[in-house]
């Protein structure tokens, strides 16, 4: 979105200041570990960008807090790189960089901020190629620590150390769709049909580049056949948030020009295993 539109819906211009009075009246506090998804051009002109906005996001939690967001990697290797034509797959295979959570790009699809975030000072991201998550606070090392190669979504992820910190989730001008955590709900419902992927990608092991096989929920083509419990065109996270703010669960203000919404983690994953496993089960009459 241009300069122009971007002053056009705003009354005025986006700081520092003002993003810290409407974070507090949306909710966000000191000491809080929060996840955060966003679409910048959502918010309005933001003076200073992603570090106005990263720094009051640090401002509010302050010292004793937590900023996270999920990064993924840009140029990581695509999941059907084994069925690529010989010859290409073999000369790719052969040079691919292994990836760095230092300098591998944050995936472009996921915004501005996660890049930026993940090159604040004392930046912390995890070491998974495909899942990785970044983190800036009290909190980052215990957060990133030791992400599971396998199962990336699930036990012992970022995720799941989030919902067990009692962490919050702040989606600001962010789709409801975005909201990342309901892949954690995924990974450990038990609902029928589970879907998975297996894929390679390459790493390093004691200082060698390794091409290493993983596996996780399928986050890309959906973990799960939803099409029984959702309308058609629809995409279930927005459906299972949607409902969440029905029920009262989540807030929902204005920060700058974006509606925003604000979740307790721990409130998402149970509220989005028992409607993934109450619904799927129905639909699939178990």
């Amino acid at each position: 979105m241009d300069e122009k539109k971007l002053i056009e819906r705003a009354d005025g211009p986006v700081t520092r200041s003002r993003l810290v009075r409407d974070l507090t009246a949306l909710g966000v506090a000191p000491g809080d570990t929060l996840m955060i998804h966003t679409r910048m051009s959502a918010i309005g002109y933001v003076v200073g960008g992603t570090h106005t906005l990263i720094s009051a996001l640090l401002d509010i939690v302050g010292e004793d807090g937590t900023v996270m967001a999920y990064c993924g990697w840009n140029d990581a290797p695509p999941y059907d790189l084994a069925k690529w034509p010989t010859k290409w797959r073999e000369a790719a295979r052969a040079e691919w960089p292994a990836y760095d959570p230092l300098l591998s790009e944050a995936d472009h699809n996921n915004g501005r901020v996660p890049e930026a975030l993940r090159h604040w000072p004392d930046a912390v991201r995890s070491r998974h190629p495909d899942a990785s998550f970044v983190a800036v606070g009290a909190a980052a090392h215990q957060l990133m620590e030791d992400h599971p190669w396998d199962d990336p979504h699930g036990p012992g992820s970022p995720l799941a150390r989030l919902a067990e910190d009692c962490g919050r989730v702040l989606l600001l001008g962010a789709p409801l769709d975005s909201l990342t955590l309901l892949h954690h709900a995924e990974a450990i419902a038990e609902a029928p049909g589970k879907r998975h992927v297996d894929y390679e990608q390459p790493i390093t092991v004691d200082g060698r580049r390794v091409w290493r096989r993983f596996r996780d929920v399928d986050t890309e083509a959906e973990a799960f056949d939803y099409r029984r419990v959702v309308p058609e065109g629809v995409w279930p996270f927005t459906v299972i948030a949607e409902r969440m703010l029905a029920e009262g669960i989540g807030r929902t203000g204005r920060v700058g020009a974006a509606t925003s919404h604000l979740f307790e983690a721990p409130e998402v994953v149970r509220f989005g295993v028992e409607w993934i496993e109450s619904r799927l089960r129905a639909a699939d009459g178990t």
